[in-house]
């Protein structure tokens, strides 16, 4: 007798018809799939593929920042900026991509707030002296010369999140301690008063490309701001065959 199963996953839909005789795929590396099994990736999924951007950010990081590209429909829609406070300040963190040419532009590293961890960033802040870096998505604005040289202005999106950046002065600029010579001697970025600092070299290329309009959002898997943001939500699970490709214990074999 033969049974039907319906799985709908991220909008998708998968059968799985089991027969008497039952013939798997593998995949390297990983358990056997069975053959029944037709399952389709999403729009973001392919998207992330289609822009190699495995080795280059997180996808939960660019999942999210694809979710507040289409809600807020950002002026200048051909850049988005993702910056991952996941990682350690040794990596790099920051990446500009052109969604157009679906391409990566910049990759560096990037440094976080004072207060808001030595290595990691762990400690999120909206108030005004906290000298902590601001979580979620900020839309660029206009460039000034001002003690840190060539910087452009961020305006928070995220009421109650980091709608104070303005106000607080949290914008991008180059610093001396974004370096990996100071990688190199200290293990970690130096750091700033809440802003995402850059490298000198890239500062003024990669404020030139995202300034005026773009929509830059920082990730860092925290709670308390998926819990307040109204712009990310969460996202049903993946794939079953992207979930497998990625840990294989996480399908078997559906008998």
């Amino acid at each position: 007798m033969r049974s039907l199963f319906f799985v709908v996953l991220t909008g998708l839909f998968v059968s799985y018809i089991p027969t008497a005789s039952t013939k798997h795929t593998t995949t390297d590396n990983s358990k056997p799939i069975p053959k029944e099994i037709k399952a389709t990736k999403t729009d973001t999924e392919l998207l992330y593929e289609k822009m190699n951007l495995a080795s280059v950010l997180k996808f939960e990081a660019f999942e999210q920042a694809i979710q507040g590209f289409y809600t807020l429909q950002p002026k200048k829609d051909q850049i988005l900026t993702v910056i991952d406070f996941t990682l350690p300040s040794t990596e790099k963190r920051m990446v500009v991509m052109d969604m157009k040419d679906e391409k990566v532009l910049f990759h560096t590293i990037v440094s976080h707030g004072r207060n808001s961890g030595e290595k990691y960033a762990k400690s999120f802040s909206n108030k005004h002296g906290s000298l902590q870096s601001s979580l979620g998505f900020f839309l660029t604005e206009n460039t000034y010369q001002g003690g840190n040289g060539y910087s452009l202005v961020l305006d928070g999106l995220e009421k109650g999140i980091n709608d104070q950046a303005k106000a607080r002065a949290v914008v991008v600029h180059g610093a001396d301690y974004c370096s990996q010579a100071i990688i190199n001697s200290t293990g970690r970025l130096g750091r700033s008063y809440g802003c995402p600092a850059l490298p000198r070299a890239l500062t003024k290329p990669i404020i030139n490309t995202i300034k005026g309009g773009s929509l830059l959002y920082i990730y860092a898997d925290n709670p308390q701001y998926m819990a307040t943001t109204k712009v990310v939500r969460p996202v049903p699970a993946r794939s079953l065959l992207a979930q497998h490709e990625e840990n294989p214990d996480s399908l078997g074999t559906l008998n």
